[in-house]
């Protein structure tokens, strides 16, 4: 194989921030953050929003998760749409 280029690949924590489950993958990724898992070592980390310990086809239950308020952003913008139609 042709030296440098292929991207590194490591060992990288992924974290659900909804249901905070970690586990330990090997990855391409680089993220900034890193996290000390219960062994001991220091491992970069990837903080992701679903997993399958929070997503509702694995766990059965179904679960709200508006991280970045998507159904404010959507109201204000369709509220501002209403105003606009009814003032012409």
């Amino acid at each position: 194989m042709k030296k440098d280029t292929h991207p590194e690949y490591q060992e990288v924590v992924f974290q659900d921030s909804s249901s905070d489950f970690k586990f330990i993958t090997r990855s391409t990724m680089k993220p900034t953050d890193t996290i000390t898992m219960e062994d001991g070592k220091t491992y970069p980390l990837v903080k992701i929003e679903v997993s399958s310990a929070s997503h509702p086809f694995y766990t059965g239950k179904n679960m709200f998760i508006d991280t970045a308020g998507r159904v404010e952003k959507f109201r204000s913008r369709y509220a501002k749409k209403e105003q606009n139609s009814t003032s012409k």
